[in-house]
């Protein structure tokens, strides 16, 4: 199975039909969202109308939580609650239902899917440290060959032992047995990693290949769509030119 996997669209469209075109000219078989279809920009509906309709799997993220109103998120910073807010009052009915039914975490025989750490589905909590990966350890026995993450919205790979746990530093590797896999995918709609390109990866299950993949779309034109719209803060556009 050759899979692509994307996750943090984040209502940027632009950035989404980007990768997908992408994915288009990489023969896949299924693709993934790994969650945060909605949150920050400015075209939400747009969004979930294309995931919920080309994916296989599609999983909750917190912002799709929040939004569809299965997870508190009074704490969030003001620029993100309103922004959460006004996506909640945006979405077609169909689409807020959509986002009520999505599972934490979906598995393809040995392939693991989940927004967050797979530790504690529900809490959201990030992995991008080899610290936190170690996290995972105490539930090496049920962890997937690999298990895909979103989220942090950076990409990284870590190779996970019984008792230790490697940073995984290249763009693209294949899988050892004695090992299971985290692999956060980096973020479609908004990266911020220092590099403004949409993030994508793919997955071959019968080669046992990874590969992280980024393509350019039009910044631009994305940021001036929130710049426009006066109930999303300007930051959310600004961040994009920077990848951060």
């Amino acid at each position: 199975m050759r899979y692509g996997i994307f996750s943090d669209v984040h209502a940027n469209l632009d950035a989404l039909e980007a990768v997908l075109r992408s994915f288009e000219r990489e023969k896949i078989d299924a693709l993934v969202c790994l969650g945060d279809t909605v949150g920050y920009g400015s075209q939400p509906n747009d969004c979930c109308d294309i995931v919920k309709r080309v994916t296989r799997y599609t999983i909750l993220g917190n912002h799709d939580a929040a939004v569809a109103g299965r997870m508190d998120y009074s704490y969030y910073y003001d620029a993100a609650r309103e922004a959460l807010d006004w996506h909640s009052r945006q979405l077609t009915a169909e689409n807020m239902g959509w986002l009520r039914k999505l599972n934490y975490f979906e598995r393809d025989g040995a392939t693991h899917f989940c927004h967050g750490s797979p530790v504690d589905l529900e809490e959201f909590e990030y992995i991008f440290s080899v610290e936190q990966a170690a996290t995972c350890i105490p539930i090496w026995d049920s962890l997937g060959q690999i298990t895909f993450i979103g989220h942090s919205h950076l990409c990284k790979a870590f190779a996970i032992g019984r008792e230790r746990v490697y940073e995984v530093v290249t763009k693209e590797f294949e899988i050892h047995p004695e090992f299971r896999y985290i692999v956060s995918v980096g973020s479609v709609g908004q990266p911020r990693d220092h590099d403004p390109r949409a993030s994508y990866t793919i997955y071959d299950s019968g080669r046992g290949k990874f590969e992280f993949k980024r393509v350019e779309y039009d910044v631009g034109a994305a940021a001036r769509k929130i710049f426009n719209d006066a109930r999303l803060s300007d930051s959310f556009g600004a961040r994009l030119f920077a990848g951060v």
